[in-house]
């Protein structure tokens, strides 16, 4: 273990991709703050909706007098195929190298036109199973996706453990019946107390893959102090 902590155990770990597996902050937010200024709307408002949301959802919030199609479209467009400010988060890269195949999934409130651009772009390999915006019909806070992503890798949601950076997405996390570690890439730690366990960032994540019969595929180690009070241990 990392020192003296905690460990919570799972059969597969469920990522979100912005903010967690890809740094794309800079560029989701330069998107919505030009976009803003183009509508004359308060920046600060639509960036706090727009973390960790669809953008069609984002957009219903924020500027429903809007031609949502229009404005969607515009949008997606201008996302699947920029790459300023699109990097790896740090330790992605030897975290998912680690991780079977049949054990970990993607569910981004990002389109796949999108999500796909943004993976080939920083050269993380493309999940075996991704659940994006356009394969759901309510996105984050709902727990559809990631009850999506659990029952196309055959795991049971509660042997789930969600990666995450945003409020929204830890209620997902939460409604699915799943426990919760969250990255404060992009949300203070006050923010983020639905979650097991809170890190600075993703490389402070250790995963051991566990091939004992009838145990937990995955473990997760994390030091006492990191989680918010009364956080399950697994």
């Amino acid at each position: 273990m990392l020192g003296h902590g905690r460990r919570l155990t799972c059969d597969a770990l469920l990522f979100d991709l912005d903010g967690v597996l890809v740094d794309s902050t800079r560029c989701i937010e330069e998107t919505w703050r030009r976009w803003a200024a183009r509508h004359g709307l308060d920046a600060a408002t639509v960036l706090h909706a727009a973390h960790g949301r669809r953008a069609s959802e984002t957009l219903g919030l924020v500027a429903p007098h809007l031609d949502q199609a229009a404005e969607l479209t515009a949008l997606v467009a201008h996302e699947a195929t920029t790459t300023i400010g699109v990097s790896e988060m740090s330790g992605a890269r030897l975290l998912l190298a680690r991780l079977p195949a049949s054990r970990w999934a993607v569910v981004t409130s990002g389109v796949r036109a999108v999500a796909e651009h943004r993976l080939r772009h920083v050269d993380l390999p493309m999940p075996p199973v991704m659940i994006c915006a356009d394969d759901v019909s309510a996105g984050k806070p709902s727990p559809e996706g990631y009850l999506a992503a659990a029952a196309r890798l055959g795991v049971p949601p509660g042997a789930c453990i969600v990666v995450e950076d945003a409020p929204a997405g830890l209620e997902a996390a939460v409604a699915a019946g799943m426990m919760a570690v969250a990255i404060t890439t992009t949300h203070a730690r006050e923010a983020l107390r639905l979650a097991e366990v809170v890190l600075p960032r993703l490389s402070a994540l250790r995963v051991r893959v566990n091939r004992r019969r009838r145990a937990r595929q995955l473990e997760i180690d994390a030091p006492f102090g990191d989680g918010p009070s009364g956080a399950r241990a697994g």
